[in-house]
Parts: C-alpha cells; structure tokens; sequence
C-alpha cells in the first residue's frame, strides 16, 4: 500500500469501480464523478504510463486497470470501494459493473418516480437489474423485452410485470396497448444498438425518456427525426455505468442486498474455476445464464 492511501486499509473488503473519482476535476465537484477527467491520463496503461503486454511491437492496453481474471492487481486507491465484510463474494463481484450500471440508469439517471410505466429492452444482466430498479422504484408497470424466452422467465422473477418476446411480438404496438395507449413514461436500452435505440424512442409516450444503458459499437450510428422529438418532447439520454457515484452507491446497493431488498443471488446462474473459463464463455454466448461468476 502507498504513502497517502487513507481510505482503505489492509484486510478490508473492497469492490473494484473501473471509474476511478479524482475529487478535484468538474465533473467531480458537479457529483457527477462517473465522468471524472482525473485519471484519463493512465486510464487504460499501468500506473507508470507503460503497458505490460506488446503484439507486432505494438502495445495492448487493458481496460480500465482492474486486472480481470488476475490474482492480483495494481491500482489507485480512488478505485477501491471498501463494503460490509459479510457480503459474499461472489455477489460482491457483480457489484463492480452490472448491478450499479442496471439500477443506477433508474435511479441515478432516470430518475424513475413511484407508478410510472417503464419498458426494458434486453435481459442480460445489466437489463435485469434496470427491471429490479424499476421495481425498487415502486414503477407501477414494467416490461420486459427480449428474443429469448428462458430471459423473459428471468425479467418475471426480478419484477417485470409483463413481459414480450421481440421475435414473436410487436413490441412498440404491444407497450402501447400496455400503457393506455400512450407509451411507457420511461424505456431503457439495455442492449446498445441502432434498431433498439429507434425502439425506446417510438415505446415512450409524448414527453417520456429513453435511456441508452448498453454500450453499442462506436461505429453505429441511429437515424433520429429532430422534428418528431421537439414535437413530442421526447428527450434521449444515455448513462455511463448507471450515472452512479461508487463510493457513495456502492456501500448501499450492499446494503439492500443484505437487507434482502436486491437480487443478486439469482443472477448467478453458475460459477465456474478459473480453468472452466472457456465453458462460462460459451454459456454467456449461448444466453444460458443471466450472470456466471469465475471462482478463483
């Protein structure tokens, strides 16, 4: 441990943020520290500026200096987040991205109020924990929508109240039919993409909000009509790792898992040991697990 670290100490329990916080940048003192400048610099090298691994002489860069799959890692103290040492690991593990990202773009973000409408697109791990949100939020309606129906029986367990296959239901048609005829007051992309971003767009009603939460490709690109949004005053936002702040949400998002408000236990479908990694891989391709955990 370096000279200076003070808010973590050895034996601590800790949750790795890949959004380290400065505490002295803009963004930072705006609260909105998921978007904190301080530490671009060496973001994606080792501490040094360096870069352990090469290929044709060329640099490989990890992401975000959290050391997946490592046994142990070197980072700044701003990226340790320590927690109540009775959370277990394995939960524990899914607090460092898709419980806050998911949970975060309800409440941090979108700002989900008690009775609305809310629809999610895709049930992956992060769209299930925006259903859970939209539950912890008292939403009145929420649905789910994804092409795999073992996914939707999950989205029934963590809160949705209805839910549509995208290949088999018009999904705009059907979240209209759902809503009064109006559209949900909220939609959230979970999955990041040109069709399913048009999707939340159409879904929500006159003056609702869509959410972009999944990470599309950087090359994609999504037709908007400006016309149809000042119309309708439809407004489009999108949300870096649930527009959280870590060292605040972290400690609570544990606690309403302790408390046995937040789900975490039925996201991991399965664990697996390091040398199984391959399997977990295949399953996560094939849609069979809502999260797999590698067990070291």
């Amino acid at each position: 441990m370096g000279a200076g670290v003070a808010n973590v100490r050895p034996g601590d329990h800790i949750i790795f943020s890949f959004r380290p916080q400065c505490g002295r940048c803009l963004y930072c003192s705006l609260g909105r520290s998921i978007l904190c400048d301080g530490h671009r610099s060496v973001r994606w090298a080792m501490l040094d500026g360096t870069c352990r691994l090469q290929r044709d002489r060329k640099d490989i860069f990890q992401m975000a200096r959290i050391g997946t799959f490592s046994e142990s890692v070197v980072c700044p103290a701003e990226m340790l987040i320590p927690i109540r040492q009775e959370m277990p690991w394995p939960q524990a593990a899914l607090m460092g991205c898709c419980v806050p990202t998911g949970v975060g773009a309800v409440t941090r973000c979108a700002e989900v109020e008690a009775g609305a409408s809310v629809v999610v697109i895709g049930c992956g791990g992060v769209g299930l924990n925006v259903i859970q949100g939209a539950r912890l939020a008292g939403a009145g309606t929420i649905i789910a929508c994804d092409l795999l129906d073992n996914k939707l029986a999950f989205a029934r367990e963590f809160g949705a109240t209805h839910t549509l296959n995208a290949s088999r239901d018009k999904v705009v048609e059907q979240v209209r039919a759902l809503t009064g005829g109006r559209g949900a007051d909220y939609a959230f992309d979970a999955i990041g993409g040109e069709a399913t971003t048009l999707q939340i767009l159409d879904a929500i009603r006159p003056g609702g909000t869509a959410v972009i939460v999944g990470m599309a490709a950087m090359s994609v690109r999504a037709p908007i009509t400006p016309y149809a949004m000042a119309l309708q005053e439809k407004t489009l936002k999108g949300t870096m790792y649930g527009s959280v702040r870590p060292n605040l949400d972290f400690p609570k998002l544990v606690d309403l898992y302790l408390d046995g408000r937040l789900k975490i236990d039925q996201l991991i479908s399965r664990t697996w040991k390091l040398d199984e990694i391959n399997e977990g891989f295949a399953a996560m391709r094939g849609g069979q697990v809502a999260r797999g955990v590698v067990v070291f």
